[in-house]
């Protein structure tokens, strides 16, 4: 597949909190990160963008059980947590966006309480591809609202990860992305040969 200046790879909250050793660990969510950054170098070396979008919430945010959500804190502004996982090597020129600063809005998906769309439109993005965590709840509300945007979006079929709450969210939620007209890549289809 070429990649051109007109597409964009989403990395979507590879941070440390939602990887093993985290508050809301994801499995493989560390190994999901050395594949996306492989194809972040893909991207940037065919002129396409990178972004990343990082989980950003103030202390006592509405998705936290301390105030009635359903998650652990996590991805608290300023902490270790909130990191980018260290197997994510991001480079000089991605673009962070970061989503949940508002204490009402949990912002699974990367284009919700975040200026992602505006930022895409402005680099003439007419092509998203996301990777990342996780799978049945960031990357899939993520992927809808690329859809819902009129992005043609490609889901990045090994380098996402499921939280898995119930056995098989993951696989239902690939099922919807495919649904709603989103198509499934492999990052290997992506790299040069002998990459």
């Amino acid at each position: 597949m070429n990649i051109t200046n007109r597409d964009a790879i989403i990395i979507v909250d590879v941070q440390n909190d939602f990887c093993p050793g985290g508050s809301l660990p994801v499995p493989k969510g560390d190994i999901v990160a050395e594949a996306l950054t492989r194809l972040a170098r893909v991207f940037r070396d065919r002129d396409a963008f990178v972004f990343a979008t990082q989980d950003w919430h103030p202390p006592g945010h509405s998705s936290f059980k301390e105030s009635g959500g359903p998650w652990p804190a996590h991805c608290v502004q300023g902490t270790r947590g909130a990191q980018f996982h260290s197997s994510l090597h991001l480079l000089v020129n991605t673009i962070v966006v970061q989503k949940g600063s508002n204490p009402k809005v949990d912002a699974y998906s990367g284009f919700l309480d975040s200026d992602l769309e505006r930022q895409l439109r402005d680099n003439g993005v007419e092509r998203v591809f996301v990777g990342g965590l996780a799978t049945d709840y960031c990357v899939l509300n993520t992927v809808l609202d690329a859809l819902k945007k009129g992005f043609k979006t490609c889901v990045l079929i090994d380098a996402i990860a499921a939280v898995n709450v119930n056995p098989g969210d993951g696989q239902r939620a690939i099922e919807k992305m495919l649904a709603a007209g989103a198509k499934l890549q492999n990052t290997k289809g992506l790299l040069p040969a002998g990459a």
